[in-house]
This record gives structure tokens, sequence and C-alpha cells, in this order.
């Protein structure tokens, strides 16, 4: 499939949702991002963005529909230290996805891809991923987490910090998807060292990053951040396309005792 307009769920009627899923498609990608602090450099809408613009590119090529982002997350370990963090709990975000995906299920579209632009969404994500699949012994689920869609992008965000936030990659990033929210004068304040490192304990924002920022923001360039995202968007698109034909490895009903 040739690249044209993401297939926005929002953008459609009930009718041509009903069509799409009768001409076979049965995947839909949901974003997942969060609304927390990123340093004095980045506004507080970067999770969305990158989880929003890696979808919607997936789509163009996919033909596979995006849902509207979530866009909060489990964002307590950024604590109240800094404004603008909003978060919900744990418990909330499983409850938010599993209701999301037994609706998508009645619809058809048993194949639910999440794209998650938040680190700590991953394990309240994978609780709703457990949930669902014990529900729906036909439904399918993935999560992709931006900075792990492959080896190569992984590499990129943990280059210069492994407990990373706001670094290099992700200032990288916004300079290219959404430089409306990057404040360029504070790109140097916003450099704060790792400080993680041997450590056993994992520990919230406030105890590890003076500015709520980790890594080197000011290493960041716009052209960078395009080579990024075009691995991100080749990378999954890639996984999108196989997943599209992916069965069970064995054809076992979750609910048969042998």
């Amino acid at each position: 499939m040739t690249e044209g307009a993401p297939v926005q769920w929002d953008q459609l009627t009930w009718e041509e949702i009903s069509a799409l899923n009768k001409d076979g498609m049965t995947m839909a990608m949901l974003p997942v991002g969060a609304t927390e602090q990123h340093g004095p450099h980045l506004a507080t809408g970067v999770d969305c963005v990158t989880a929003t613009q890696l979808a919607s590119a997936v789509s163009a090529q996919t033909g596979v529909p995006v849902l509207p982002t979530l866009p909060f997350g489990c964002s307590l370990g950024h604590s109240k230290r800094w404004p603008g963090t909003v978060s919900l709990s744990p418990h909330t975000l499983i409850d938010c996805i599993v209701e999301i995906g037994e609706w998508l299920w009645a619809t058809g579209f048993k194949k639910l891809l999440i794209i998650n632009g938040h680190v700590t969404n991953f394990a309240p994500l994978r609780c709703a991923l457990e949930i669902l699949r014990s529900k729906f012994d036909d439904m399918m689920i993935a999560i992709r987490n931006v900075a792990d869609v492959s080896g190569r992008v992984h590499h990129e965000f943990f280059a210069d910090a492994q407990d990373w936030h706001a670094n290099a990659a992700e200032t990288a990033l916004m300079l290219e998807l959404a430089p409306e929210q990057v404040r360029p004068d504070r790109i140097k304040e916003g450099h704060d060292p790792d400080r993680t490192h041997g450590l056993l304990f994992s520990h919230p924002v406030n105890r590890t990053s003076r500015n709520g920022a980790t890594g080197h923001p000011c290493t960041a360039t716009r052209e960078h951040g395009e080579q990024l995202f075009r691995w991100m968007v080749d990378d999954l698109v890639s996984q999108v396309r196989s997943g599209l034909t992916e069965s069970p490895p064995l054809d076992q009903s979750y609910f048969a005792t042998v």
C-alpha cells in the first residue's frame, strides 16, 4: 500500500467504520500519551505528540485506523514538584484500556495495537492486555513503546541516558514534529545527568533530576529528529503489515480444558 492520508477513527461515520471492518480491516491503533512536565525546554504534550504522529504516519501507509489519542497516562513518578503533570492511577489507566478494547471487539476490531508514548504507562497497559486476552479468546493486543519500536530506535533514545526524559532524542523529535512545543532558549538548561546508574531501587523523578529532565538535550537537532522518526515509522510499518495477517500459532481455546 502506498502512502496516503491516515485513517482517523473520529473522522469516520459509523457506516464507514462498519464498511472498513467488513472489507477485512480488523486492526485498530490506539495512541496513549501523557500530560506531564518535560523539563524547562519542552511542553507537557511531548508523549502525546510522538504517539499520535507515529500512529498517524503508520496508518497512512497501512490503512489501519487510528483511534483518538488518550492524553493522560500514569505519570505518578514525576511527583508534584513541577507544575503541569496530570496523572491517572495505574488502575484507572487499566480500566480505560480494557473498556476501549471491549467496545472495539464488539465492533469487529479484534486486533488492537497500542502505541505508547510514555515509559511508565507500560505496566498498566500490559495489565490491560492480560485482562482483554482472558476475556476475549479471539482478541489480539500488542504494545509498542515509541522508544522501543526496534533496536536502532532504542539505541538512539538511550544514547545519552538510561533513565532518559526530555533528552536528546525526545528534543530532536519535537524539533521535527512540533517545534512550537520547544523552547530553544531553554534547551541548555534542560541538561541534567542520569543519576540512576548502579542503583537497586526505582526512584521518582524528584529524587533523580534537578529540573525534570535527564540527558543531554543540547545535542539535539531537527535533522536527527527527522531521521529518528523515519526509522520509527519504517520499522513499525513493517511490523503492522505482518500483524494484519497474523494468527495465533495454535488454534486452542483459552477456555477449553484438555
